[in-house]
């Protein structure tokens, strides 16, 4: 499943970015890059999306998820299924719901002789003090699952 190291580095960053992926009822595929996400444990991961997004649609449809870490040595592709644990983030000033996602399945995606040399470049643009306010909301609830 997840490795120790790799939830303690997700948990110390607060906002992590990585791709999901997500399917519908009809079998098409949906990709979205989100950085609200949490490691409840080895074998379950938190994250937050906008409740009217694809992603938020797909998950209610079909439960099935697909999420692309890349860290420091690491590109590993979780596959499992998700619900949805709470429907509004309370506080937040549009629609946010948290998602739950149990990990079936963990798979090492990088190639023979090659290497991942840090996390994804990750920086808030515009108003920054609103969107490190607005981080603080919705990982609080991701986290503690409320």
């Amino acid at each position: 499943m997840l490795p120790r190291e790799l939830i303690d580095l997700m948990r110390d960053l607060g906002v992590f970015p990585v791709v999901v992926g997500t399917v519908d009822s009809e079998g098409n595929q949906h990709m979205t890059f989100i950085t609200w996400i949490y490691p409840a444990d080895e074998r379950t991961l938190r994250f937050a999306v906008s409740s009217k997004a694809k992603t938020s649609e797909n998950i209610r449809a079909t439960g099935k998820v697909a999420v692309q870490i890349f860290a420091p040595d690491k590109s590993l592709t979780c596959y499992g299924t998700a619900k949805e644990v709470v429907s509004k983030i309370e506080g937040v000033p549009f629609e946010v719901s948290v998602f739950e996602l149990t990990i079936d399945n963990v798979e090492n995606s990088l190639f023979p002789g090659s290497t991942i040399t840090g996390v994804i470049p990750f920086a808030h643009t515009g108003k920054v003090l609103k969107m490190v306010e607005l981080d603080e909301k919705v990982m609080s609830a991701v986290r503690n699952k409320t």
